[in-house]
Parts: C-alpha cells; structure tokens; sequence
C-alpha cells in the first residue's frame, strides 16, 4: 500500500505518470513529493512508485 494524501492506496508498481493520469489533477499545475523529496515532472514517467511510499500531490492555485 502506498500513502497519497494521507490516505493509503494500492498503487504500488505504477510509475507517477499513471497515477496522475487516473486523477483529476492539472498536471501543470501540481507538485509531487515521494518520500519527502520532489519528483521533477521529467521523471513522472520513470519514477515507480513502490509499496509503502508515501507521496503528496499539492496543487497551485492562482489568486490575488
């Protein structure tokens, strides 16, 4: 099991890409930390997530 969020899922064995893209998230507009260190976006397709990571997906949002 994976944490995301705080919350636990079985997503272990996808790559970050294949997570993200069963979400809603915008991509340009989130950041991902895996076990407390950022996953530059040129590495969500090659990074896998593995059993016990814990990622966080924070979005951006715009405002003044």
């Amino acid at each position: 099991m994976v944490k995301v969020n705080g919350d636990e899922m079985n997503i272990a064995g996808m790559t970050v890409a294949q997570y993200l893209d069963t979400t809603s998230y915008d991509i340009a507009r989130i950041a991902v930390e895996r076990n407390g260190d950022i996953v530059f976006k040129a590495e969500y397709e090659t990074t896998v997530i593995e059993d016990n990571d814990s990622l966080e997906v924070v979005s951006f949002v715009g405002g003044g």
